[in-house]
């Protein structure tokens, strides 16, 4: 990755703390970190579905303002801490990307930073 490096953040608590960028453009490529189920109030509903729904509409947000759309996307990695949301999750991101259609993974894992979160995903896009 060459050019310039473009960070986008977002109202994280963590971002300051561990030092990381909600997306950061290099070139034609934006990284989209991470992405939990926050609302701004720092709410988080406990439906899986509408958890994934919520770290979309996150990383949708990063990724207009990187200058990239849903479109652009190549990849995703989804994270989940519970196999059963497996269906309610994959929903989520089919109705995003039924167009885009990225490589995708589902990994289930022990679990995230917060214990009500169900589900965090990231994304890569390539703008065209």
């Amino acid at each position: 990755m060459s050019g310039e490096r473009q960070r986008v953040g977002s109202l994280s608590p963590y971002e300051r703390t561990i030092g990381f960028s909600r997306a950061v453009r290099v070139g034609d490529r934006v990284v989209v970190s991470g992405t939990a189920p926050i609302w701004p109030d720092g709410d988080c509903d406990p439906d899986a579905e509408v958890q994934a729904r919520r770290c979309l509409e996150i990383i949708f947000a990063a990724l207009a303002e990187a200058g990239a759309g849903p479109g652009d996307v190549v990849r995703t990695r989804m994270f989940i801490v519970d196999r059963a949301d497996a269906e309610a999750v994959g929903r989520a991101h089919g109705a995003a990307f039924s167009d885009a259609r990225p490589a995708a993974s589902m990994v289930v894992v022990a679990g995230l930073l917060d214990p009500r979160w169900r589900v965090e995903i990231e994304a890569e896009a390539v703008v065209a």
